[in-house]
């Protein structure tokens, strides 16, 4: 593995993309199976077969930029910039949900926790490491 790889800047978008990948994969593969031990609903329909799906190819095809971003240097501004987006969303949505429609599941609020905690850590590894990136591979610094 070369040295680029290796870097305590990548642990954020390697975590999030293991955590998101397996969460993608949990809501896709057997949907009718999995969801009602996770979520305590059934999924008796294809649509909603079709809902889970497509949400697990969306976590997949996010997770798998990360995983570009730890690779290729020149993406792992924007691989970290979505990885923030993607998990600010989750946590606002949740958050906005809790103000709503009260307080869910302890699972439900570990979630909230861990998205927010990644986007907050995404913005941190963002602000420390980009100048540093940039300059190495003399972009503009923004």
């Amino acid at each position: 593995m070369s040295n680029q790889i290796i870097q305590f800047r990548n642990l954020h978008l390697g975590i999030a993309a293991l955590t998101i990948g397996l969460v993608g994969l949990s809501y896709g593969l057997w949907p009718s199976m999995v969801l009602p031990l996770l979520l305590d609903f059934k999924v008796e329909s294809v649509d909603l077969n079709h809902v889970f799906r497509a949400m697990m190819g969306l976590y997949l095809g996010f997770a798998t930029y990360w995983i570009i971003g730890i690779f290729k240097l020149e993406h792992w501004r924007h691989a970290t910039l979505s990885n923030i987006i993607f998990m600010g969303g989750l946590a606002l949505g949740r958050i906005v949900s809790i103000i709503v429609d009260g307080i869910p599941s302890v699972a439900f609020l570990i979630g909230t926790v861990v998205e927010t905690l990644f986007m907050l850590w995404g913005v941190l590894n963002l602000k420390i490491n980009y100048p540093f990136i940039a300059k190495a591979r003399s972009l503009p610094i923004k």
